[in-house]
């Protein structure tokens, strides 16, 4: 992000989406004392407008949006504000339907939800240039404005399109990619099948086919697809940036475990603040933990600056099977569990809850009941909360683990024909995270390749795809003295998805000093008991030392005696593998011994289980955030003043579900 153009604030965020447009004007003045009321001082307007800011072809319709941002300035309430490109109106797609995506079954999807746009669509771009041009003529100078927001959740719901507008946009990538079809039949392994391509216009997008499609091919349409996005973000980015150079331009990015559309690293450092949005399940019994985890990918693409959630629920959402309403108090403990891992605020979808449409259940802060209702209740309480956090804001998390974290290797894992279908990328980084998080020790995450000076020690959780600056730097970062542990499933191939030949872990051989010369995937089921104990499923390797001691090896199963971890001492530190798939006490007990010998500390220690603690640091000072996610009131040592509730230590009782944020003595 440009360092002239950070979050352009003082004070912790609170707000929402604003969708004023839903609403008779009457309602728009009660709007903005209800925000006064609950400490709003953010709201994002016009995410979804287009339809009505352009109701046909060039002629636009400003008036409405002109009064409430008037209104919003009025009370004292900044906006960021969108370009309202996220959804093309039905217009668009009746005049030009070439502008709607195709689906790799070339099923062209319709209008009538919302992002029905190519990415690549030169009408489309073309439109969403005008629109921008003119909404930034009009606002840019508006006292109201705060920060530019782009489109919406790009890759959410449109991620990757077929069609032939595209089939010839990616040709042009792939064409400055690789430069000649020699280097593209390189990098895809064409000889095998009988692919190999002699003329640039034979090469497609990676349709429904009668079989599995080339991996490389898969793989490259990916890449293509999220620098598609990227691009489309950055053409109407920078129409706002040249009409408003000083104020900085956002887009929220969509940060759940499970989303691999779009590649944020690749994303984030186009935009100037990271914003994300970020959904709990409500089945989920360790959903504060899976937020961690989520928070700290969020901080990660940051670069460890501090960022805002854009969207999360104030209760239930209406996209779940069962959409369960948050519990008392879990609305801010939510909200200050993000900011502890390094949010400078917390806004929600949206303001007031939709009477119409697709979203009419979702929660808000200002639900279908009102005002006297424990959600309204809650929303109030949080924005007198982080009101009295303005002093946390710019301060950045403290951590001494990093764990990598890598687009290309989740691609990668998630295409056809691998070892086994039960090795989901995200599986083992979340575990290590989950196990470290029950430690009390905070972790950041990091690309793969990135510098990882500062860190004690590094995680590498299934990094298949992995290529030779990443390799040379976790090399470095060990022989200098530190210490990592690489799993299962690693190193495997180089950035065009071909196995690195010479035995598995391929990439990380020397580093780890041993060799596999089988991968072996368990059955569903399957269980394999290892010599200290501890126990082992899904998948297992026929492991060799060449340098390194067997740690713990197998009791049972197909490699009895083999290694199953190992610890190799390189230059000044040592790097350990992990060559299966620990249960959760397993791998807690394996973490113990490596976060120990890497002089690893919990931010407090002792802590009791389900209380989390975070510490963030800056030129005010440090500032210790615990969080009690249990049931029962706990008491903590740390030294310091309560924010929250003016107490001072060096004890403090925390109630069930409780927080507190110690400005500690020093």
């Amino acid at each position: 992000m440009a360092d002239d153009l950070a979050w352009p604030w003082d004070r912790m965020i609170h707000g929402g989406d604003y969708n004023p447009e839903q609403w008779d004007e009457e309602v728009w003045v009660d709007d903005v004392r209800l925000m006064q009321e609950a400490g709003v001082n953010l709201v994002s307007v016009a995410i979804f407008s287009w339809a009505l800011l352009e109701p046909e072809p060039d002629r636009f319709e400003f008036g409405w949006l002109d009064r409430v941002l008037d209104l919003l300035d009025g009370g004292g309430i900044g906006v960021n504000l969108a370009n309202a490109t996220a959804s093309p109106p039905p217009w668009l797609a009746a005049r030009h339907p070439e502008t709607l995506p195709v689906t790799a079954t070339g099923i062209r999807l319709s209008p009538g939800a919302r992002q029905a746009y190519c990415p690549s669509s030169p009408i489309f771009r073309e439109r969403a240039a005008i629109l921008t041009e003119r909404i930034a003529e009009r606002y840019g100078e508006h006292p109201a404005l705060r920060v530019w927001h782009v489109s919406n959740e790009y890759g959410c719901h449109v991620s990757r399109c077929y069609c032939d507008v595209s089939a010839a946009a990616f040709r042009r990538w792939l064409e400055e990619r690789y430069g000649t079809l020699d280097g593209l039949n390189r990098a895809w392994g064409t000889n095998f099948w009988s692919q190999r391509y002699h003329r640039w216009e034979e090469v497609l997008p990676p349709r429904a086919a009668p079989s599995f499609p080339n991996p490389t091919q898969q793989l490259d349409f990916r890449r293509f697809s999220t620098d598609e996005l990227i691009a489309l973000f950055c053409a109407e980015r920078d129409i706002l940036r040249r009409v408003t150079p000083t104020v900085p331009v956002t887009t929220n990015f969509v940060i759940g475990s499970g989303f691999e559309p779009v590649d944020y690293w690749a994303f984030a450092s186009h935009v100037d603040v990271v914003a994300i949005d970020h959904y709990t399940h409500s089945v989920d019994p360790e959903a504060h933990i899976e937020l961690a985890y989520c928070a700290d990918v969020s901080r990660g693409l940051a670069g460890g600056d501090p960022w805002v959630v854009m969207e999360h629920s104030t209760s239930a959402v209406n996209w779940q099977e069962r959409n369960v309403p948050k519990r008392a108090g879990e609305l801010q403990r939510h909200s200050l569990q993000h900011v502890a891992r390094g949010a400078d605020g917390a806004m929600f979808f949206q303001w007031r809850q939709s009477v119409a449409g697709a979203e009419k259940y979702h929660s808000a802060m200002v639900p279908h009941a009102g005002t006297d209702t424990k959600v309204w209740r809650d929303v109030v309480s949080l924005g007198a909360a982080l009101g009295r956090l303005d002093e946390v804001v710019g301060t950045t998390v403290e951590a001494s683990v990093a764990l990598v974290y890598d687009w290309d290797s989740w691609w990668t894992n998630e295409l056809d024909s691998r070892p086994s279908q039960a090795v989901r990328y995200p599986d083992q980084a979340r575990a290590l995270h989950r196990a470290l998080w029950q430690a009390g020790i905070t972790v950041d995450v990091v690309r793969a390749g990135a510098s990882l000076d500062g860190y004690r020690l590094v995680l590498v959780p299934t990094l298949t795809m992995v290529d030779n600056g990443a390799i040379a730097e976790l090399e470095r970062f060990v022989a200098a003295g530190g210490v990592a542990l690489v799993t299962y499933f690693s190193g495997i191939v180089d950035q065009h998805d071909h196995v690195r030949p010479g035995g598995y872990p391929g990439a990380f051989r020397d580093l780890l000093g041993i060799v596999t010369e089988e991968l072996h995937p368990l059955a569903d089921g399957d269980i394999v008991e290892l010599t200290d104990g501890t126990r082992a499923t899904t998948w297992v390797e026929h492991t060799h030392l060449r340098g390194a001691e067997a740690v713990v090896t197998y009791r049972t199963g197909p490699y009895v005696g083999s290694p199953a971890v190992t610890r190799h001492t390189v230059g000044d530190g040592v790097a350990w593998y992990l060559g299966t798939r620990l249960e959760p006490d397993g791998l807690a007990g394996l973490l113990d011994i490596v976060v120990g010998e890497a002089g690893v500390r919990p931010v407090l220690p002792g802590l009791p289980d389900g209380v989390e603690a975070v510490r963030r640091r800056g030129p005010s000072g440090t500032f210790v955030f615990v969080v009690n996610h249990g049931d029962a009131a706990v008491e903590i040592a740390v030294t310091g003043r309560d924010l929250l509730g003016g107490r001072t230590g060096p004890a403090l009782l925390i109630e069930a579900g409780g927080v507190a944020v110690v400005a500690e003595d020093v």
